[in-house]
């Protein structure tokens, strides 16, 4: 028995785009779904309440950052990070890769793992297959990933081949550490921007049969003509009877064509970060609330959004707060962009499970600007 299930319900007639519903030890959640990422085992300025409120029904949270602070034993202690930071629905953790090879001449990469010095004080450390797993075995996260060598973009065939089958042996070594029967461990595919890599990913990882498959190393620099190519290339190769992951990416346009292509799941900072500097994300495209049109504007943020800073506030009034460093304008512009994307994705669903994604998905790209 595995602890993650997937449950295909409908499929779009024209594209590979699909509902579903993925069920996890604590609690299910339709598909496509984008999760909010809590970094640090929190959302930041949003409670967990409030987030149950906008429908996610799971969220990620960071295995680099939290083996730093506050240390996955403190997390285990508390009875694993469910009851560390009040969340009873699903829990995915990433495996610490991405931010690892992110520090650059920080790290050492060996067929062993990878030595690192910390970003916080500089202390070395140490992250391999087995570490990865097991931190994530002591948070104890739904669906835990595992550890990956995030091919940089460019990147040469000859590097970018030794390094995903690297990631090949250690997903099998993650495999083999993983003694928790409630949790769910997803390969991750690589390849860089080389179909035949990829191919070769997805293949060697089908064979260890995991209960979900990432897709890695995209939205890394590379255009987005190339990476919906790669994307569409990848994602036919895996099982349609497992989840699929695209990882890193939650911008509104690369998640209808992710979803377009047949994915379910996404997750990305890209929301959250942008609300702390002043954007809004709507549906016609980014409102970046600092300029100076909305300073007499009394209309709220979006007029089709129904979240909680749309129905009390309005542009000049945030605009205000945004600008004199206010934290609740932060907080109401990080509750808007959230809000946004989750009720984004639940369009989208109904579109599929309607039979005319096709026609949402023009529609919406019409009216986007980018």
């Amino acid at each position: 028995m595995t602890a993650i299930k997937y449950e295909l319900i409908k499929e779009c007639s024209k594209t590979g785009a699909r509902a579903g519903k993925i069920h996890t030890p604590h609690g299910s959640f339709d598909t496509p779904m984008f999760m909010p990422v809590g970094t640090q085992a929190s959302v930041k300025s949003v409670s967990p309440e409030e987030l149950k409120d906008m429908g996610a029904g799971v969220i990620l949270s960071n295995t680099y950052h939290l083996f730093l602070r506050p240390g996955e034993d403190l997390v285990k202690e508390a009875g694993g990070l469910h009851k560390f930071m009040n969340w009873d629905q699903a829990i995915l953790t990433d495996s610490g890769g991405f931010q690892v090879f992110s520090l650059g001449d920080l790290r050492k990469i060996t067929e062993d793992g990878v030595t690192f010095r910390s970003h916080i004080d500089g202390s070395k450390k140490f992250l391999s297959p087995e570490v990865a797993t097991k931190i994530q075995m002591d948070l104890g996260a739904d669906i835990i990933m595992a550890f990956d060598e995030c091919v940089p973009y460019p990147a040469d065939h000859d590097y970018t081949k030794q390094s995903t089958q690297r990631t090949t042996r250690w997903a099998k070594r993650c495999k083999d550490t993983l003694t928790r029967t409630d949790q769910g461990l997803f390969g991750i595919v690589q390849g860089g921007m080389y179909k035949d890599l990829r191919t070769m990913s997805v293949n060697d990882l089908k064979e260890m049969d995991f209960p979900g498959y990432a897709i890695g190393g995209l939205s890394v620099g590379e255009p987005k003509d190339l990476m919906y190519e790669i994307l569409e290339h990848t994602v036919c190769q895996l099982p349609k009877d497992k989840p699929r992951y695209l990882m890193g990416v939650g911008t509104p346009d690369c998640l209808v064509e992710g979803v377009q292509r047949g994915i379910d799941m996404f997750d990305c900072v890209f929301p959250t970060r942008v609300a702390r500097n002043g954007t809004a994300m709507t549906w016609m495209g980014r409102l970046v609330i600092k300029n100076a049109e909305y300073t007499r504007d009394f209309r709220p943020i979006d007029e089709h959004c129904g979240c909680y800073a749309c129905r009390n506030y309005s542009r000049a009034y945030i605009r205000h707060l945004v600008r004199v460093n206010e934290i609740f304008g932060l907080r109401l512009m990080t509750i808007h962009n959230l809000y946004f994307l989750l009720d984004f994705m639940r369009k989208m669903r109904e579109s599929i499970m309607e039979d005319h994604f096709v026609e949402f998905q023009n529609k919406f790209l019409a009216n986007y600007s980018h």
